[in-house]
Formats: structure tokens, sequence, C-alpha cells
């Protein structure tokens, strides 16, 4: 079977954020004064991976992109972001918009439970 690329993420293109940061903690002076720590940020799953065990800026980036994409949250994103590519999520997105049109929403205000529309 042949493998098709649904679905292509990299840092160029600004789906990750690369942040390095002075590391803390055990470690003495070269692992508070350096920039070897590393943090990444998936902005559209809104998820968060950071290392700072390692000495090197390198290494801690490797384990933390791996510690992303292990991440459940952003596996979610993944398979939900490729779903929607493959237009497998049309006809779900559809049915919930149906659905909404079913649902009771009420508000809390001035201590009083209020029902209100649903409106995007």
């Amino acid at each position: 079977m042949e493998r098709k690329l649904i679905l292509s993420l990299s840092k160029e293109k600004g789906d990750f954020v690369v942040q390095p940061f002075k590391g803390s903690g055990k470690g003495g002076q070269k692992r508070n004064k350096t920039m070897s720590a590393c943090r990444i940020i998936h902005p559209s799953s809104g998820t968060i991976a950071e290392c700072q065990e390692e000495r090197s800026f390198e290494q801690n980036k490797k384990k933390a992109f791996k510690r992303l994409v292990d991440n459940d949250v952003f596996r979610k994103w993944l398979k939900t972001e490729s779903a929607r590519k493959k237009g497998e999520l049309a006809h779900l997105e559809d049915e919930v918009d149906r659905e909404m049109e079913n649902i009771k929403i009420e508000i809390f205000v001035d201590g009083k439970w209020q029902e209100t529309e649903w409106r995007e």
C-alpha cells in the first residue's frame, strides 16, 4: 500500500514556535546562564512541551518535540485535522449543525438562569 502525504507541519511555515530559555534547578551556573532549555508551542492545538534536562539546546529540542507529538491534545488535533483534509469531517460538521438547532442553552444572569438562543 502506498502512503500519501495528507498533512505537513514545519517550523518554517509557522506551525510551531520554538523558544530557547535558561534552565533552572540543579546543575550549577552553566545551566542557569545559558539558553539551553527548549519550549515548543503548537498554537493550532494549544499544546506546549518543554525540556531542560540536557546540557545541549539541540538535545532538549528533540526531547521537547517528542513530548509534543506524544501529547494527547496534539494527537487529537492531528487526527481531526487529518480527517478534515481528507474530507471525512464534512458530513459530521453538517450533522452537528443540524443538531445544534435542538439545543437549549441557559445562561446565569443576575442570580437567575435565562434561556438564550444559539447563534454562531
